[in-house]
């Protein structure tokens, strides 16, 4: 279980000191999938980002599974089983879609063992386990190779950080599609930032963030309706000038 406590992250610009994450409390429980949204701006990927270790809370407290970790590296989280996917997945020239996957591991992979990962999000196995990760590939093939490595890890929690942006129609929903498969087959612990109703639909649990503050927070029943209705309206998120 992963638990922000009071977290707080401020920084100074020209106009003086901004308050990006403000004072927010919630839990990611174990074997769920929740999904932050919210307007963009609102602090949705520095909370990602603060979780992960990419940044320090200025004030508050980080912690998962009953560990302190609100001053730990990236690499020390890593450890712990924090798993994160960045909106735009890097690139390495010279590195194969093999060898990213056995690195991810920890181990030399087997063919049959990469190709099992690649099929689960929904790339044909042939075509990628030799390609480099370099600009050759698309969006959509970096955001899914991505998640494969993730995968691979079997991170006690994954976090998602705006899987959609940037990628075309038939990509999004092999995406979907792969989170499904997470979600009904290895009930891992995942945390996905999207606004995408088809995202949204998936989530044990939906928290909106809006000016850096925790909004609204409550089961798919419960939130989705709303969001959908305020979206209509043209003002989708109610909390947005709190």
């Amino acid at each position: 279980m992963l638990e922000l406590k009071n977290v707080c992250f401020r920084v100074e610009d020209a106009s003086g000191r901004k308050e990006i994450v403000d004072h927010v409390n919630l839990t990611i429980p174990d074997g769920k999938l929740t999904v932050v949204t919210g307007p963009n701006g609102g602090g949705k990927s520095t909370i990602a980002r603060l979780i992960m270790g990419i940044e320090v809370p200025t004030s508050g407290q980080i912690l998962f599974n009953g560990t302190d970790i609100t001053h730990m590296t990236v690499t020390e989280r890593a450890k712990l089983g924090i798993g994160y996917a960045f909106q735009q997945p890097p690139r390495f020239k010279g590195l194969t879609v093999r060898r990213l996957l056995s690195l991810a591991a920890g181990r030399e992979l087997g063919r049959e063992e990469c190709c099992e990962y690649l099929t689960g999000v929904g790339l044909c196995a042939r075509d990628y386990l030799d390609r480099e990760v370099d600009a050759s590939l698309s969006g959509g093939e970096m955001k899914r190779i991505e998640i494969a490595s993730i995968m691979v890890r079997c991170p006690k929690l994954s976090i998602y950080d705006e899987p959609e942006a940037g990628i075309d129609l038939w990509s999004f929903t092999m995406l979907v599609d792969s989170f499904t498969r997470l979600v009904r087959e290895r009930h891992d612990s995942m945390l996905i930032i999207s606004h995408q109703e088809r995202i949204m639909e998936l989530a044990d649990t939906i928290i909106v963030i809006a000016g850096g503050k925790v909004s609204e927070m409550g089961s798919r029943e419960e939130i989705l309706p709303g969001l959908m209705e305020g979206f209509r309206a043209g003002c989708a998120y109610r909390g947005e000038d709190a």
